[in-house]
């Protein structure tokens, strides 16, 4: 449906200028090109297409304006043309010339001609006449003749133009490319070609890849005078592909990813937690992953355990069945051997939403715990953890593991994914299932034949039940015996916390069976796609809408080996059944009292759905046509092969046994008006026919044809075999129209960013330009998606999430387009990397969109097969060939032709199977309604005839079963194969003897095979002749077939292996064009090879398809190059397209080898480095005996060689190792290829820069005692200097000075400490505070980070780009201040410490700070053997054999002379001056190893016994008998010193292992250190340089150099003239002046003079200095990832640690600081508790019920329970007030460092040793209600963390809740600071709501003294000697049990229990009597009776 404007031409103009025209209709308006200087007439020739939703209106109006055009100011109007559109609307199509009007409306003699057409919806306008749709082939050949009244004209190359519509004529496809939204000045820019006169369109045509400089001339040309920020090249060129309309892009991925397992390691530390919900409790922590459980130790009687317990659980498996699996955390109480205990509350999560969270991790974060059997209850605790999960190769940053005081604020770091709010509400999940179709057979036929034969009952053969997993749970639904067509109509309802923290929800149908249950079909429902948690976002909503499952192929087997992809693993490789379900929450409203608070899984009945609810019936018709079927694996080629073709079930003959009952066309009520609604638009004969159309779902089996050695072909030649299936599906085309609009602006985007990265990468001029294209399109692509989407009719079968989904995406588009539209005016040059990223989120976020929840049509599978059995398929999404009559929403592979690639099924397709191809098939698919048929053909290349079957021969629509091509056109390919590089190790040598084979049509050739190499360079011309192409001349230029290339390793024994594979598309010329630029010759371009879906290289070709003309092949373009007379006849590639060489040198430094492994069995002796690059090379020196000295003699030697002037056609050099053995014998030890000489290519310094030392002084001013202004710098300049270098004073520094300022001045509220002295302070001080500041810093940068994003959205959501601009301009200086701003008063509040001099810790390697310490000795490493089958590429470990160092230089030469006339140059050395001697070196390492965390648990009890292992040549170090016992976090605090000898040890290795009792010990992970590029790295890592320099105390210089000497020797080595030391703290380096203080104090505090602090200045700030400068390291802990072999990329924890070395021949280093951990420090903590009052009263007196409590206060230190202390009991207290005065004493060990309690304890009998814990100190008071014959009653408690509580009340009265609940704004008191505290602190518990209640108060006093004063003045347990207190003065009923046992009993007894005493006594006598009676009755009765 469409209006379409040709604006031919505008006549009548006056003067002479560039001329431009707008036209708009219903307010989009579309601009034509410029005209430039045109005169009385422009042409325009241009055509316009408005795609109209609804119908058009006769009174709507359409306006033409046309300018004058300027580039520099507004375009001055000349006239305007409004046409109202009656005439248009009731004609369909009008031509119109006719005069324009002025502003005022009045004619001028300007006249304008144009011709209009429209194509309405219901075919209402403009009868279709038989012409215009089916025409005759002989017309379709003339430019598809639908409308000829226009001329060849319109077809010229604009096929560039990316995406030209598919199934429309070529004229269409024409105009496509004019349309452009928005304001384009420069849209004929953006077509990439100004259009040329008619007649000569066909000459002059530009290539499909124009040339950059091209490109950049004609922007500016049109842009003149625009600055070139603002230009925007739209869619000039497609710099990656020219996709043209007749074809598809093919996937050059070819194997599923999605079913292989992988390594997964789930990390969980288990921290603490509290608020547990309960009394007294024993709490247990249980982690469950999938089906693994592990538990944490038992903490007694607390509700706020502290475990820091770390647990590891390991998984191979695939990445869908990993991140389903749920993480559950649940709290038990009393778990014990013997019993389960009982749950106090759980957390679940699944791993996909911890895997996507940045950095993979939850970190620090608190799980809030609910119970899952009680809905009402509320929150049941928090639990504080960390939660990673890793794959393969993520590395996983843990923020910095230092001493964690911090408090949590528990609200704000809720372990939950952004977004999620942190009151989830109970939600039921409704599933409702209604029905199922089209399921396959599940058991052989044989049993059912039995049964028949015995029962008599023909049944169908499949029992199915549906079965969802949701979170954990699992619910089925009932099962239906034996139906094909099941109906349940039952709900599933599961009730979960929403949001819930689970992805996914799996459906699987399932057949019952006796034996096992197995999966019919899986499907996912992904609850991200079916909901919106934005403002406007809407709940979960699905359905109900039918779901397809797809998995293994329908026949049954009894072993189906493809059954895991019925569980939805990996892609489907059939239709299995469809599935009608619904899905809707809803949130529960808990206070409901009737609600059901059970959150078991149920079962209900539910109301069955109307048959219309999910669309209308309507019949579908599929097309397809089979033009090639090449490469078919040879294993096959045997048989005879046929195709066919399924859609659901239809089409599929061998086993879509179950009847289709879906045709309900012809059944229910309304089926005659349907019927005739089909056919309403065909002819009444054809009708009938049609209703009897026959599907055609397979081609003729046919025997293939030899094509090579490896592949075979169809002869498809003219004669192409067509299929035709006719569907019935519910019509829900929308929703694929909707997904297709999106996914083609995706497309598009994707597109373009590929090409703008392209650009970048080989530095194509403007990439900016392109980006800045890239997002007008896409706001256009947006623009138009809200424009398309808008006119959704209200049909009764939309879904609410239909509206929803549509609403929303609207939304989101809409946005997105306004964004893109801001972003667009803010891409300069500079801010293109980070805009880069932000436009690929969109990219990421179009795709989300995209994807259609709620399937329709099922995707349409093609199989090949081969004698009736399946051999390899191809899957297309039904969407993708979906047709539709406007354009934007037809499927991006309808009516055109698509390369598909068939590839063998399920787990058959994974490895080296699934990369070689099955089947290459040209095809041409066509799916829409019935009743739109008519055009199904439209896409086809042209020049055909339609064969049909008998019955449909004159029926112009009905469907031909083949078509013959009557037109061929013959070509000659030429491909150039110039060479390829990085492919990949086939062979075990670790090299590959490669050769291309490339494939065109049915025929292939080979390149020669190139021994031993993995950059081959072929330089070969091959030729195919006579390649006969089917189909109009014109469409082969544009849309050549594509070439395949794959590239082979040749063995000498069996078959070739494949190495990887690409595609190309050949240049076309056809015979009537010349063979000139700018076309031809064409370009060397590179294609990447692709193995599986990995890389594997790339590909340097060009490819050009000619046509041979009438004249034969004398007319092409002579071959002409020199032919290689050695190579016998072998064609070179010709001289216009072989790249232009120039001569370069190349320079090599050869340093040694290192670390050669065995080559079979034999050790390398005599090793030799050759070089090669572009056929030439040189040979290292011979190292004679590698054990002795693996470092060359020679160092430095060179070749020249011819290589391309253009950098990024560099070959690669190639680096290999040789062992020379006796007898001249060579074997290859390993090689290496460097595949970009970039970085090695030398480029003269400016002369410029040279000249910076001449003249002048910078004078840099590093006064620490300068109060800082907002500038940090004192930068005094020469008036004659030219550099101005501002040195900015480090953080630290600037931080110090702050404390300094700060602490100077008054004191504030709080009393600072008084600075620690020096003796105090250790090397662990230092390394705390530089843990602080390192978090500070980091938190600095997230904090700006966030800001700096901020302030991206505000300017993007402004959008107005003058503010843009200025902010931007305005941005950077402000965020500097800030930060400034920010830190400064941060730090003050910190306990302002003393300065205390800090060093660097890097969270990383040095190594990646320094960029691997290669600044000019680089290590290559040597590969051998050849690489894996699999895909991981991990194995690249396992293939290094050695190591190569060295460097190289490449430049061109001759080189200008400046270089050889500095002073001290050495020609021996080249380019590698003052490089120092190779010879070996003697060296003292010292290692300092910090400590280790995160450590990967070895033992089964979830811990490990760490201990450190070094090695280093031959030296060997484990220190076993220091291990640390039960530790995953330990301190190990040792330095090691090791001699060792450069180069022989070079390697160190420090491993940390797991020491055993029994059995070996086992390596927990390991780190590799290069010592070598250390120590001879110009950054100076031999010993980090301090922040001071002081000659004592714990900062100690621990250099054997002072900095001064240090100084000295860089100035020397670097040519640098100084140090001159002046007078007042001056040096003066190069041109730079720096000051700083002169004195320093030795231990006696006498002041010297000295230089040291100015040297060491200069030294911190080397990187400043010109030419010589570079950044030294600083004095540093560096943080190593700790690695397994057996577990390759994966993290097993990290060690802190440093290396020092030093040479030997130097005077001898001090001693080694010492870094042993502290010895935690011995406390004594007494508490007195003297009273307690209003304690609630538990117990009722039995005789008078009045209330009272026996109270006792019980106490401990947490972490030691045992040791808990309880008072004396106050009995029958009435008032809730008890008198204890009682002392416990806590003797404690004290880390004051950490403010950790450090205990030592076994964990079990069992244990061997003891285990250290760490724990905070927290001291806890409970109150108790003591009972004598039941358990004491919990009453209350309180904890007091004794480095912040808050301080006790002064009176009982005061004392109240506020204390425990409201503690942030209280002041804080730490014990350590205070050391006596008294006062009043309240106990709390929580009441049947869940409410804190006060309990009691207790008056306390807290006293705490060292060891040393606890020994001084010691003080006795309870109220004993020495230092007694005196003895409560309690009221007499509450004395004490034991000091007076009677008195207590008679007051017992009398008191409380007179009166039941003497009922006792009167009842014992009544029964005493009874008894007695009962006795003597008898003998007294005989008595009586006989008289006696």
């Amino acid at each position: 449906m469409a209006l379409l404007l040709q604006l031919r031409t505008v006549s009548g103009l006056r003067g002479k200028a560039d001329r431009i025209a707008k036209a708009v209709f219903r307010g989009l308006s579309f601009y034509t090109r410029v005209l430039e200087n045109c005169e009385d007439e422009a042409r325009f020739d241009e055509t316009f297409r408005w795609p109209v939703a609804s119908n058009i209106d006769g009174n709507e109006i359409l306006e033409i304006q046309v300018f004058n055009y300027s580039k520099v100011f507004t375009n001055r109007l000349v006239g305007t043309f409004r046409m109202v559109l009656q005439e248009v609307v009731e004609e369909g199509h009008v031509e119109v010339t006719d005069t324009l009007i002025d502003d005022n409306n009045s004619a001028i003699q300007t006249s304008i001609s144009i011709e209009i057409r429209y194509q309405a919806l219901d075919g209402t306008v403009g009868a279709w006449n038989d012409k215009e749709f089916l025409e005759t082939p002989s017309i379709l050949s003339e430019g598809d003749g639908r409308y000829p009244l226009e001329t060849d004209s319109l077809l010229s190359s604009h096929r560039q133009g990316s995406d030209l519509s598919p199934g429309k004529s070529n004229q269409q496809s024409s105009e496509r490319s004019f349309r452009r939204a928005g304001k384009g000045v420069f849209s004929a820019m953006k077509l990439g070609k100004t259009r040329p006169s008619k007649d000569d369109h066909r000459k002059q045509d530009e290539p499909a890849v124009l040339e950059a400089e091209d490109l950049d001339r004609k922007a500016t040309r049109r842009a003149c005078g625009l600055e070139p920020d603002t230009i925007s090249l739209a869619s000039v060129t497609a710099v990656t592909t020219n996709v043209s309309n007749k074809r598809s892009k093919p996937d050059i991925k070819m194997e599923p990813s999605a079913g292989r397992p992988m390594d997964y390691q789930v990390s969980i530390t288990i921290i603490e937690a509290r608020q547990l919900v309960g009394l007294n409790m024993d709490p247990v922590v249980c982690v469950e992953v999938g089906e693994e459980k592990k538990y944490t130790s038992m903490k007694e009687s607390t509700n706020c355990p502290y475990y820091n317990e770390y647990f590891v659980f390991d998984f191979h498996v695939p990445p869908d069945v990993m991140f389903d699996k749920i993480i559950k955390l649940s709290v038990i109480h009393s778990k014990n051997l013997l019993r389960s205990g009982t749950l106090v509350g759980s957390f679940k999560m699944d791993v996909g939403t911890v895997y996507t969270q940045p950095e993979h991790q939850f970190y620090h974060k608190w799980a809030i715990l609910s119970d899952p059997e009680d809905l009402t209850a509320g929150l049941k605790g928090y639990l504080k953890c960390d939660i990673a999960v890793v794959g393969k190769g993520d590395n996983i940053k843990t923020p910095h593991k230092a001493n964690e005081t911090d408090e949590d604020d528990i609200e704000g770091n809720l372990l939950l994914p952004d977004g999620v709010p942190p009151e989830r509400q109970w939600a039921r999940f409704y599933i409702k299932i209604y029905r199922a179709e089209g399921l396959p057979r599940m058991n052989t036929s044989i049993m059912a034949n039995v049964k028949k034969a015995l029962i008599g009952e023909n049944k169908d053969l499949v029992d199915p039940y549906v079965q969802v997993v949701f979170a954990g749970q699992k619910g089925k639904t009932s099962i239906q015996k034996s139906s094909y067509e099941p109906l349940w109509n039952e709900q599933i309802v599961f009730t979960e916390m929403f949001p819930p923290l689970c992805k996914r929800i799996k459906i699987q149908i399932r057949d019952s069976d006796k034996v096992n249950d197995v999966a019919i079909g899986t499907h996912f429902i992904d609850l991200r796609k079916i909901s919106n948690e934005g403002d406007k976002g809407f709940l979960p909503t699905f359905g109900p809408a039918w779901v397809n499952m797809y998995g293994s192929t329908r026949n049954y087997t009894l072993m189906d080996e493809h059954q895991e992809l019925n569980e939805g693993l990996g892609e489907g490789v059939s239709f299995r059944a469809r599935l009608l379900m619904s899905l809707a929450v809803e949130i529960l409203d808990t206070t409901n009292p009737e609600i059901n608070s059970s959150t078991e899984v149920q079962v209900e009945q539910t109301t069955s759905v109307a048959d219309n609810c999910t669309g209308k019936m309507e019949e579908f018709f599929l097309f397809g046509a089979f033009l090639e079927a090449t490469m078919i694996d040879r294993k096959i080629g045997d048989k005879p092969i046929n195709f066919e073709v399924t859609i659901g079930n239809y089409g599929n003959q061998i086993d879509g046994t179950t009847k289709p009952t879906l045709r309900r066309k012809k059944e229910g009520g309304d089926g005659d008006e349907e019927e005739s609604e089909l056919l309403q638009n065909s002819s009444d004969d054809e009708g009938d026919e049609d209703g009897e159309l026959v599907s055609v779902s397979s081609s003729q089996p046919m025997k293939p044809l030899v094509t090579d050695r490896n592949y075979f072909h169809l002869p498809y030649f003219e004669k192409k075999p067509c299929i035709y299936i006719k569907s019935w599906w519910q019509d829900q085309r929308r929703r694929l129209y909707n997904a297709n609009i999106m996914d083609k602006i995706a497309d598009k985007l994707e597109e373009g960013l590929n090409d703008v990265q392209e650009m970048i990468k080989t530095e194509k001029p403007h990439p900016e330009r392109r980006l800045r294209g890239v997002l007008e399109e896409l706001t256009s692509g947006c623009l138009r998606f809200v424009m398309l989407a808008d006119k959704d009719q209200q049909h009764s079968s939309r879904t609410r999430l239909d509206r929803e989904r549509l609403k929303s995406c609207m939304r989101e588009l809409e946005n997105m387009g306004q964004q893109a539209t801001t972003l667009r005016s803010q891409v300069k040059k500079n801010t293109m990397k980070d805009k880069l990223k932000l436009v690929q989120n969109f990219l990421q976020k179009l795709r989300f969109l995209a994807d259609e929840p709620q399937h329709t049509i099922p995707d349409v599978f093609i199989w090949m097969m081969s004698n009736n059995k399946r051999i390899a398929y191809a899957r297309i999404p039904s969407k993708d060939i979906l047709y539709s009559i406007v354009d934007e929403e037809m499927g991006k592979d309808c009516a055109k032709v698509k390369t598909i690639f068939l590839k063998l099924p399920g787990k058959r397709g994974f490895g080296p199977a699934g990369w070689t191809v099955q089947a290459k098939m040209e095809m041409y698919l066509w799916l829409g309604l019935n009743k739109q048929r008519k055009d199904f053909l439209s896409g086809l290349p042209c020049g055909f005839e339609e064969k049909k079957t008998a019955r449909g021969q004159n029926l112009p629509s009905f469907p031909p079963i083949s078509l013959l091509y009557t037109k061929k056109q013959v070509f000659q390919l030429r491909a150039h194969m110039y060479q390829a590089r990085s492919l990949f190790a086939a062979d075990s040598s670790g090299l590959s003897d490669p050769f291309a084979r490339v494939f065109f049509i049915s025929q292939s050739q080979c390149t020669e095979v190139l021994n031993e190499t993995l950059c081959p360079t072929w330089d070969q011309l091959l030729v195919f002749d006579n390649v006969e192409l089917y189909g109009e001349a014109h469409e082969m230029r544009d849309d050549p077939p594509i070439i395949v290339i794959e590239i082979y390793d040749q063995d000498t024994v069996g078959k070739a292996d494949f190495m990887g594979r690409t595609f190309a598309k050949p240049v076309v010329k056809m015979s009537d064009e010349r063979y000139c630029p700018p076309r031809f010759p064409p370009q060397l371009e590179y294609y990447q090879i692709y193995r599986g879906n990995s890389t594997a290289g790339d590909l340097l070709a060009a490819f050009e398809l000619l046509q041979i003309g009438p004249g034969g092949k004398t007319d092409l373009p002579p071959i002409d190059g020199p032919t290689d007379m050695d190579r016998g006849p072998i064609l070179p590639v010709p001289l216009g397209i072989r790249p232009v060489l120039s001569k370069y040198r190349v320079e090599i430094l050869f340093w040694g080898l290192r670390d050669l492994k065995r080559v079979n069995l034999a050790q390398v002796d005599r090793p030799r480095v050759d070089i090669e690059c572009a056929g030439k090379g040189v040979q290292s020196a011979l190292i004679q005996n590698y054990k002795k000295n693996p470092n060359f003699s020679t160092l430095v030697k060179w070749f020249e060689v011819d290589l391309p002037e253009n950098e990024l056609l560099h070959p690669p050099l190639n680096i290999r190792v040789v062992d020379c053995r006796a007898f001249g014998r060579y074997t290859l030890v390993g090689s290496h290829a460097v595949s970009s000489l970039r970085k090695f290519i030398y480029r003269p310094p400016d002369k410029k820069a040279q000249h910076w030392n001449m003249t002048g002084e910078i004078v840099v001013n590093m006064e620490p005692e300068v109060p800082i202004k907002k500038m940090e710098t004192m930068v005094k300049l020469e008036a004659n200097s030219d550099a101005v270098v501002k040195v900015d004073v480090s953080e630290e520094e600037k931080e110090k000075k702050k404390k300094k300022k700060k602490g100077g001045g008054g004191g504030g509220e709080e009393v600072e400490e008084e600075e620690p002295d020096e003796s105090m302070l250790d090397w662990w001080s230092k390394y705390f505070a530089s843990i602080e500041t390192m978090k500070e810093q980091l938190r600095q940068q997230e904090a700006a980070a966030a800001e700096a994003e901020e302030k991206e959205d505000m300017e993007i959501a402004e959008g107005s780009k003058g503010q843009a601009k200025n902010k931007e301009k305005s941005k950077a200086p402000k965020d500097d201040k800030k930060k400034k701003q920010q830190s400064a008063p941060e730090l003050p509040e910190k306990k302002n410490k003393q300065k205390i001099d800090e060093l660097k810790v890097f969270n990383k390697e040095l190594e990646t700070e320094f960029d691997n310490f290669e600044d000019w000795l680089h290590t290559f490493n040597l590969l051998r053997g050849k690489i894996g089958d699999n895909d991981d590429n991990a194995t690249e470990e396992e293939r290094i054999v050695g190591r190569f160092k060295g460097s190289m230089c490449v430049y061109k030469v001759p080189l200008s002379d400046d270089i050889a006339k500095e002073a001290g140059y050495d020609p021996s050395f080249g380019m590698f001056q003052g490089i120092p001697s190779n010879d070996p070196i003697n060296v003292l390492v010292r290692v300092y190893i910090v400590r280790a965390t995160d450590l990967h648990p070895a033992d089964i009890n979830g811990k490990a016994d760490p201990y450190i292992a070094i090695k280093l040549g031959k030296t060997d170090i484990k220190d076993k008998e220091n291990y640390i016992s039960k530790q995953l976090n330990p301190v190990f605090g040792k330095s090691f010193d090791i001699e060792a000898t450069f180069p022989m040890e070079s390697m160190l290795t420090v491993a940390v292992y797991d020491w055993d009792l029994v059995g070996t010990d086992d390596l927990i992970g390991e780190t590799k250190i290069d010592l070598e590029n250390r120590y001879y790295s110009k950054h100076r890592a031999t010993c980090g340089v301090s922040q001071t320099y002081s000659i004592h105390g714990y900062n100690t210089w621990r250099d054997p150099m002072k900095p001064s000497q240090i100084l000295s020797k860089l100035c020397k080595e670097g040519k640098v003239d100084g140090p001159h030391f002046g007078p007042g703290g001056r040096v003066k380096v190069a041109n730079r002046v720096f000051t700083g203080p002169t004195e320093i104090e030795d231990e006696n505090g006498q002041k010297k003079q000295t230089d040291e602090h100015l040297a060491l200045t200069v030294l911190r700030h080397w990187e400043d200095i010109p030419r010589a400068g570079c950044k030294l390291v600083p004095e540093h802990v560096e943080t190593r990832p700790l690695l397994n072999p057996d577990k390759p990329g994966i993290e097993q924890g990290r060690l802190e640690m440093w290396v020092d070395m030093f040479p030997m021949d130097m005077p001898a280093p001090g001693p080694a600081t010492d870094i042993s951990p502290r010895k935690p420090k011995k406390y004594e903590l007494r508490v007195i508790v003297w009273n307690t009052d209003e304690v609630i009263l538990e117990d009722d007196d039995y005789f008078t019920g009045e209330k009272s409590s026996d109270i006792f206060v019980r106490g401990w230190l947490k972490g030691q329970q045992e040791d808990k202390q309880d008072t004396d009991v106050h009995y029958h207290s009435l008032t809730g007030e008890g008198n204890f005065n009682w002392r416990y004493i806590f003797p404690f060990d004290y880390l004051m460092a950490e403010e950790k309690i450090v205990i030592s304890k076994k964990e079990s009998m069992f244990s061997w040793d003891e285990t250290e814990y760490k724990i905070p100190a927290r001291l806890t008071l409970q109150v108790w209600d003591a009972d004598h014959f039941s358990a004491d009653d919990f009453l209350g408690a309180i904890e007091l963390d004794l480095n912040r509580f808050p301080r006790g009340a002064k009176t009982s009265k005061q004392c109240s809740l506020e204390m425990v609940t409201n503690e942030a704004e209280l002041p804080m008191v730490s014990i350590f600071k205070q050391k006596r505290v008294k006062g009043w602190w309240p106990f709390v518990a929580r009441d049947e709501n869940d409410e804190l209640e006060i309990t009691g108060k207790v008056e306390a006093e807290l006293h705490l003294l060292t060891a040393e004063e606890a020994e001084k003045s010691p003080a006795g347990l309870a109220r004993n000697e020495p230092d007694p207190l005196e003895k409560p003065n309690r009221p007499d009923t509450s004395f004490i049990w034991f000091l007076n046992p009677l008195k207590s009993i008679k007051y017992l007894i009398c008191t409380r229990y007179k009166w039941l005493i003497i009922k006792i006594v009167l009842a014992l006598l009544l029964l005493i009597m009874i008894a007695l009676f009962l006795y003597s009755m008898p003998g007294y009765m005989v008595k009586k009776l006989l008289g006696a």
